[in-house]
């Protein structure tokens, strides 16, 4: 899978100019309020599917933090923000550190999950990792009952490099548990020289059932907790809590 995908492989290196890690600010606050108010003490996390590590930024500031991500490029990415952050290359389904955290968080990367199977054994290694009482937060871009299709574009300047991104998401078969998010690249590199880009990204969309059904499997015990972000439609935005019993 992530072979394919140029954001994390060939274009890893232009993360921080597509996204600055000023923009995880506001959402990083929230998350760290929900583990603190959920698995007391809250003081080792476990990211699974950190990417770049903007998260971890604004997150190492109050937690000791564990990034695990399948994708070298990303990790190189992320040690450059985050020397300070352990750092462990492993796919999040499978991956077995051999000791347990406070909070284990996952992010968008959850949506590379793209079938019931996936989501098993995701939520079976977040157990596997936690400590009795210590919870996992989990935060899915879309839920299927609310997905709505979107356009948007982005990018920055930094340094010497240039970057515009247009993004394309919608769902081409809504009888199905994918949908798909297109990603058209313009790249100025130092020299002033553009190229164009283009990336095809195959995600997860399932119903909040299954997502409940399939976090209580290992013996967590649920629930669904709104997320207010000044650039979302209020009430619209819900991530999900998970104890361990």
């Amino acid at each position: 899978m992530m072979k394919k995908l140029k954001m994390y492989t060939s274009l890893a290196e232009w993360w921080p100019v597509l996204s600055s890690p000023d923009n995880y600010k506001e959402e990083a606050a929230f998350f760290t309020a929900i583990m603190k108010a959920n698995c007391r003490p809250c003081k080792k996390v476990l990211e699974l599917g950190s990417g770049g590590g903007h998260n971890a930024f604004h997150l190492k500031k109050h937690f000791r933090m564990t990034l695990v991500d399948i994708s070298p490029d990303m990790l190189r990415v992320s040690r450059k923000l985050n020397p300070e952050c352990e750092h462990v290359l492993g796919d999040m389904r499978t991956v077995r550190l051999n000791r347990t955290f406070d909070a284990v968080f996952i992010h968008d990367a959850v949506m590379y999950m793209t079938s019931p199977r996936d989501l098993t054994l995701l939520f079976r290694t977040a157990y596997l990792h936690l400590r009795k009482g210590g919870c996992v937060l989990v935060v899915p871009d879309h839920f299927k009952e609310t997905y709505k299709p979107v356009t948007g574009s982005g990018g920055s300047d930094r340094g010497t490099k240039s970057m515009r991104y247009l993004e394309w998401n919608f769902d081409p078969d809504t009888n199905d548990n994918t949908h798909e998010c297109h990603f058209a690249f313009l790249l100025k590199d130092r020299r002033g020289r553009m190229r164009i880009e283009y990336d095809r990204h195959v995600m997860g969309l399932f119903p909040k059932a299954v997502w409940l059904k399939l976090l209580r499997r290992p013996g967590f015990r649920v629930k669904l907790v709104p997320i207010a972000h000044s650039e979302i439609e209020p009430r619209t935005y819900q991530a999900l809590v998970a104890v361990k019993k």
